[in-house]
């Protein structure tokens, strides 16, 4: 069976043992792709896409599914570039967004697939953040005493 048309983890052998393996490929499609963007998502709880190098993939929002036949302009400078590229688009469903896009490697390093979060790291002064963080550890400190 082709790699790209192996839609659920597939059981084999493996040194006598029985595994459980996931193939994706660079013809992939949405379904091929399915459950690894549902972890990711799960995951983070982020706004999460995901495509393959020659198919189009899944658009996932709040937990849902939202789009099958998915592809943005950030996704596709990573299938180009073979680079994770941080940046807010112009177009798109994520304009003015800033996201985060990262390039999945075959084995042999060749680009097989992109996925993309919204990067909300990028919107906030980490910082100010971590500067308050000091602070309040300082004062539980201080109360400790």
């Amino acid at each position: 069976m082709c790699p790209s048309l192996v839609p659920f983890p597939v059981s084999s052998n493996y040194g006598g043992e029985k595994i459980t393996t996931l193939i994706i490929s660079e013809d992939s499609g949405s379904e091929d792709l399915e459950t690894l963007a549902i972890a990711v998502h799960s995951v983070i709880g982020l706004p999460t896409t995901i495509r393959s190098l020659k198919r189009k993939g899944l658009r996932l929002e709040k937990g849902q599914i939202l789009d099958r036949d998915y592809t943005g302009p950030v996704l596709e400078e990573v299938l180009k570039t073979n680079q994770v590229v941080h940046k807010v688009p112009t177009e798109g469903v994520y304009r003015g967004k800033h996201v985060v896009v990262a390039p999945i490697h075959s084995k042999n390093g060749k680009i097989i697939a992109a996925l993309g979060v919204v990067d909300i790291l990028a919107t906030i002064d980490l910082q100010s953040v971590f500067q308050e963080y000091t602070s309040v550890l300082e004062e539980v400190e201080d109360a400790k005493k």
